[in-house]
């Protein structure tokens, strides 16, 4: 799997797949146990220091948002900020009026004017989707990892959301890699769509506006595949 910079690459497949999996191990969170990740020629590994400047630059949106309920917004979404602010300020969470500024703008951008001061556990689902995305973007990353972050959330809510994370990937020129479990949002928003069945890929699929451009089936028939899709919405 080769995902090129400034991509929206989404990932697909049925539960238990390995799609989470295999953004820890993007992330670094976890070692692979065969094969390699890399990342701009370099394995991603929490523990190496050589590498924690980089991962400074990825983004995580874990699929339970890991937002704090208590705290408000804006010192949920300030959270990203951290790995610049020194060894003190870091501790007791003090910021500069710039790293304020700049929360509050993105605030904006991602639709949460107003709601800085509110709590999280007062927000709606959608909300809380917004506060995780500002919180990744606050972090000033080069890529966003989003792991099936429009679950349980309405058509609706999930296209708003998907084109807040959209719109903040085109204008910031970030590289996009976000799970999903809905491969017809997948193909709405990406523009390379990967399948994994039980760790492996079995299928990626390019993707220009409503056209497929290419087709990469490996060991599986088209049939295959969407006989599996279709069992996993039966379920």
């Amino acid at each position: 799997m080769s995902i090129t910079r400034g991509a929206n690459y989404a990932i697909v497949g049925q539960s238990g797949s390995g799609k989470s999996t295999l953004l820890k191990l993007i992330n670094g969170m976890m070692n692979p146990s065969k094969g390699k990740i890399m990342i701009d020629y370099k394995i991603p590994n929490t523990s190496d220091k050589k590498f924690k400047p980089f991962m400074h630059k990825i983004g995580y949106i874990p699929q339970n948002l890991g937002l704090i309920k208590n705290s408000t917004v804006l010192e949920n979404i300030l959270i990203g900020a951290l790995p610049r602010v020194s060894g003190f300020n870091s501790f007791f969470k003090k910021f500069s009026d710039s790293e304020i500024d700049n929360a509050k703008k993105i605030l904006k951008q991602v639709g949460l004017q107003g709601k800085a001061e509110r709590q999280v556990y007062m927000l709606s689902g959608g909300e809380k989707r917004r506060v995780a995305i500002a919180r990744a973007l606050v972090q000033k990353p080069e890529i966003i990892l989003a792991d099936e972050i429009v679950s349980e959330l309405d058509h609706v809510t999930a296209r708003e959301i998907m084109d807040v994370l959209a719109e903040a990937q085109a204008t910031m020129k970030l590289t996009a890699i976000m799970v999903h479990h809905d491969l017809q949002l997948a193909l709405e928003y990406a523009d390379r769509v990967a399948v994994i069945k039980e760790g492996e890929k079995i299928l990626e699929i390019g993707v220009e506006g409503d056209r497929i451009v290419d087709f990469q089936s490996g060991n599986f028939t088209q049939r295959e595949i969407l006989e599996m899709f279709s069992n996993e919405s039966k379920e």
